[in-house]
């Protein structure tokens, strides 16, 4: 995914962590309500979303709030309202605004937030795992992962497009890996404040705004009467929002010049590949150059990167990885139990792959965990035991990095 020159859709190029690079977009999305409760890794989210406000960059409400669940419940409100809004957290305490996480997908209330990813403690840990945001995946968000600030910017703005579009209207969190994207610096293109108005268009809740003038009930108790309704209308508006994606995509694409040919998947040298490895956020730059070492050995090797986790690009990892005899998948998470003891990440693209008519073998790895870094060389190992597992006819799923 790559861009071309600053043109006038931009008003200036800034070198940017990735929490920085999402605060300019909450502030060029024009966002009326932030709730802050920081908490490391998305901590500079805040810290800049309030410096922007007292330099004068930005108008908005900032209300501090008392914990990460009040936070949640103040941006799942100020939505109801009519006003657009952003929250975000990491690790525990996205777990502790669960009830209020929950309940805004239900309501179907298109907020935007983000989770910068960490370990779930105890033990104490502020390093990368996957762990938080997957824990929504059922609930009804839309869920996003970014590998580049840039991307985490544009990100950020199409997930308020898509989030608000009448068709899906339900929240969305974007996720970063925590210290490997939120705290490194990358040169980002802001783009202009007209521009982004002609990619977003205003707030908008019609006819659902919780106002005096427009009394209506909200998750009123429904029980057997209505609970079945109500899930089927997400499913429905999570089935809408592959299409709403990738229009949103191809506007943004059209107005500021980028270049995301596929929103769903980012693939690397696949198209002849004979083994693929398949992961999520910044595990993808130690990948490619490890592709790069092993294509210069003569190996058809290649790596795809899941963007979008829900919605689950299960087709666009059918058709392309239509030529690869083995898959790997690379896991920054752990699902305790799960089959073949799997991680998420893993069990979803199996799952995918199945109906396939040529059904590569599958092979899972688990790395990273805490922060812990994913080097070229455990990305070289995971290449070669998914193609040594090929060579068997049967998949396996391991540890990588772990000491003995």
């Amino acid at each position: 995914m790559t861009q071309k020159a600053l043109g006038a859709a931009y008003e200036a190029e800034e070198l940017l962590t990735g929490c920085q690079a999402v605060s300019h977009a909450v502030r060029l999305a024009d966002v009326d309500v932030i709730a802050a409760y920081p908490i490391r890794p998305y901590t500079e989210v805040m810290d800049t979303i309030s410096k922007l406000i007292a330099d004068g960059k930005f108008d908005a409400e900032y209300i501090i709030a008392d914990s990460e669940h009040s936070q949640f419940e103040i941006a799942k409100h100020a939505s109801a309202v009519g006003a657009r809004s952003f929250a975000g957290s990491s690790g525990t305490g996205w777990m502790y605004a669960m009830e209020a996480l929950a309940v805004t997908a239900t309501d179907r209330l298109p907020v935007v937030a983000l989770v910068g990813n960490r370990a779930l403690d105890d033990p104490g840990a502020f390093g990368v795992e996957h762990n938080d945001a997957l824990s929504v995946r059922d609930l009804g968000w839309l869920l996003v992962w970014a590998a580049t600030a840039q991307e985490a910017l544009d990100t950020t703005l199409i997930a308020y497009r898509v989030a608000e579009d009448p068709k899906v209207m339900m929240p969305c969190a974007v996720a970063m890996d925590g210290a490997f994207l939120t705290h490194s610096q990358h040169m980002v293109r802001l783009p202009s404040k007209s521009s982004v108005k002609k990619f977003l268009p205003p707030y908008s809740m019609g006819n659902r705004r919780l106002h005096p003038d427009n009394p209506i009930s909200i998750a009123p108790q429904v029980n057997e009467d209505w609970v079945m309704e109500i899930r089927r209308q997400q499913f429905e508006a999570m089935s809408a929002s592959e299409k709403v994606i990738k229009e949103a995509y191809q506007e943004y694409n059209g107005i500021f010049g980028t270049e995301y040919d596929n929103p769903f998947l980012e693939c690397y040298k696949t198209e002849d590949a004979a083994t693929v490895l398949v992961g999520m956020g910044t595990v993808v730059q130690p990948a490619k150059m490890a592709v790069d070492q092993l294509r210069a050995e003569g190996k058809k090797v290649g790596f795809a990167r899941v963007v979008w986790f829900r919605p689950f690009p299960a087709e666009d990892l059918r058709r392309e990885l239509a030529s690869a005899s083995s898959v790997g998948v690379v896991d920054r998470d752990v699902s305790f139990g799960s089959p073949d003891l799997g991680g998420v990440l893993f069990n979803d693209v199996r799952a995918a792959l199945y109906p396939a008519k040529r059904r590569p073998t599958i092979s899972g790895f688990i790395a990273g965990l805490g922060g812990r870094e994913i080097s070229i060389d455990d990305c070289v190992k995971m290449f070669a035991e998914t193609s040594e597992y090929a060579k068997r006819g049967v998949g396996s799923v391991s540890w990588i990095g772990v000491r003995e």
